[in-house]
């Protein structure tokens, strides 16, 4: 399991300014002409009856134009008014692309949602909204897990200061590869980011946006460095079964969406989950029980590909050994169920695959904690070879391993948790020494 963080949480109100366009309907009055007013009556004395006839006929036509021209007036102001309220809300929706926030939707934006190019979807400074769904209820803090509807919610703290130092970490990596090796970096999005209110993420629960800090990070990143934007993807699907209930992973299905993104970014085939066969385990207590009460249990779900992989594993004293597939597949329901994934955490992992997909010689390394482990396998659909390097426990030099082993191709993977939390860069800085 990941190790906890080193930064204090602290409140932050996160302000939603949004724009109450108000629209004003000016209603005419229609007021007949001076000339035409009343006059006394004495002034009508003497006059023909035939003419007093003419001018209440000629009065009448004139008030039958005047009012057929207000209501002429009128539909010609209707109309403007509804070409008015069509292009407000063009360009309403022509502005999106350009929001940069986190938050929970409001009922109206549930409704009505966006269409995204594959481009801005893709796109490290584009991060759209995910909609998420208020009873209105309250939960229970216990520690920095916030318990609410059962489920348990890791909070999130940091700011602008705490991304741009991550960043200036991978982009010191960068520069020791130099341009023989092509460098990739994830950031990932936790399960309050997708799925706590806004409501509770501004009061019970304090956790500042997710979506700013990784946008600043991927602001910072230089150009040798390719951000891989997988967090459109989880707020696409983040009403389906992508984080844990009881753990702060997330599950199969959410890094397998993680992995699309990846792979969309690179112009790879994207290999289809129908394509596979799903298992599942039950009864998954994650880490989040060690501390909150009242989680449900969760269920494991992993994908056995259409064609063969194999792994080999190192540890850190160098013992090896090696398995017929990317999973362990005698996992069983309980607190390291997660482990299902290239059996946990390991110093070294290497996925040797034989997907038609995956180009002859094609290799890259991944550098990852353990929100990699169940990220991990679907490359194998793309590459032929997979290095998994848990930079906690790997004690080589990772510049000297890829170059030994021909691998032009490093993505840094990180939780959220783990890009701002100083420790966790500080043993990655290892991997360089």
């Amino acid at each position: 399991m990941s190790r906890r963080n080193d930064y204090d949480y602290f409140d932050l109100d996160n302000f939603d300014d949004s724009i109450d366009t108000r629209e004003y309907r000016r209603r005419q009055q229609q007021r007949r002409p001076a000339s035409y007013a009343a006059r006394p009556s004495s002034q009508h004395s003497g006059r023909r009856p035939v003419r007093r006839r003419k001018n209440r006929k000629r009065t009448r036509n004139r008030i039958i134009i005047v009012a057929s021209a207000a209501v002429i007036l009128i539909v010609i102001i209707l109309i403007l008014t509804s070409i008015f309220k069509s292009c407000s809300k063009d360009d309403a929706l022509a502005t999106v692309p350009t929001g940069t926030v986190g938050t929970t939707a409001s009922k109206d934006e549930a409704t009505k949602p966006v269409a995204v190019s594959a481009k801005d979807e893709l796109s490290p400074t584009y991060f759209m909204t995910p909609t998420i769904k208020d009873d209105n209820t309250n939960g229970t803090l216990a520690y920095s897990i916030y318990v609410w509807n059962k489920t348990g919610y890791e909070l999130f703290g940091s700011d602008d200061a705490r991304a741009q130092n991550y960043a200036k970490t991978i982009n010191g990596f960068a520069d020791k590869f130099g341009s023989s090796v092509k460098v990739y970096d994830m950031i990932v999005p936790n399960h309050t980011e997708m799925g706590l209110p806004q409501r509770l993420k501004d009061s019970d629960a304090p956790s500042t946006s997710q979506a700013d800090n990784i946008k600043a990070a991927y602001a910072a990143l230089s150009d040798k460095v390719t951000p891989i934007n997988c967090y459109n993807r989880l707020a696409e699907h983040n009403t389906d079964y992508i984080y844990f209930k009881s753990d702060h992973h997330w599950t199969g299905l959410g890094a397998y969406y993680a992995y699309t993104a990846f792979a969309d970014t690179n112009d790879l085939p994207v290999l289809s989950l129908d394509d596979c066969t799903e298992e599942k385990i039950d009864g998954f207590t994650g880490s989040f029980t060690n501390s909150a009460d009242g989680l449900d249990s969760d269920t494991v779900s992993y994908w056995k590909f259409p064609y063969s992989v194999t792994m080999d594993i190192t540890q850190a004293d160098g013992s090896t050994a090696s398995y017929d597939s990317p999973y362990y597949s005698a996992a069983e329901g309980g607190s390291n169920t997660y482990g299902v994934f290239i059996m946990g955490d390991n110093a070294l992992t290497v996925l040797k695959s034989s997907s038609e997909n995956a180009t002859a010689g094609k290799k890259i390394a991944v550098v990852k904690e353990s929100y990699g482990n169940a990220f991990v396998p679907y490359l194998t659909y793309d590459y032929e070879e997979v290095h998994v390097i848990d930079f906690r426990y790997f004690n080589q030099n990772l510049v000297d391993y890829c170059k030994t082993n021909g691998i032009d191709e490093v993505l840094f993977m990180n939780g959220v948790m783990s890009a701002n939390t100083q420790v966790q860069l500080d043993s990655m800085s290892g991997l360089f020494n």
